[in-house]
């Protein structure tokens, strides 16, 4: 079976060019990088809750979170500039490929009465976001390292200019729309 990269080079590329008429390979849109942010509002006074989920989502993503800090202060929300506030990991490259293939082939077949992704979630310049409800559906994770169950968003940031070219692109490359 051919991984999500050497279907992308072999047979979407050359299909989106025919499909849009891009007089160049070099112009077809690509997925260019994939953003995994993980906000931990509630576990703000606790520090290991933060720990806990930074080695999750390392796990998930094969690669170190970074920590994300408030940026002002909001007394309402009992918030201070410089607290934690999140995590944030930034996938390129093959790294990217491989969190992709286990995100479609793994993870969302895991969900319970899974019916497909959301096709409006489009932010009009060609770029796509989810959200996961936990992080139990990724095969790294176990039931009993679990604390709590946490969500994340996925960013799926292309080179098309619009969000038709881009959706054509995650379709070709085997992303499930919901009808």
């Amino acid at each position: 079976m051919k991984t999500l990269k050497e279907r992308y080079n072999e047979e979407v590329r050359a299909a989106l060019q025919v499909e849009f008429g891009y007089s160049s390979i070099m112009a077809v849109p690509k997925i260019e990088k994939v953003v995994l942010n993980q906000g931990l509002g509630h576990s703000k006074e606790d520090s290991k809750a933060l720990e806990r989920a930074a080695k999750e989502m390392g796990l998930i993503a094969l690669q170190k979170p970074v920590v994300t800090k408030a940026k002002k202060s909001i007394s309402n929300f009992k918030l201070r500039e410089g607290q934690s506030v999140g995590l944030k990991v930034t996938l390129r490259g093959q790294r990217m490929y491989v969190f992709l293939e286990k995100l479609l082939n793994i993870a969302l077949p895991r969900i319970r009465e899974f019916r497909g992704i959301n096709p409006n979630a489009f932010d009009g310049r060609g770029n796509y976001t989810m959200g996961v409800r936990e992080q139990l559906i990724f095969p790294e994770i176990t039931y009993d390292m679990v604390d709590s169950v946490r969500g994340m968003d996925i960013a799926i940031v292309t080179t098309a200019k619009t969000d038709e070219e881009a959706k054509a692109l995650l379709t070709a490359l085997g992303f499930p729309f919901r009808k």
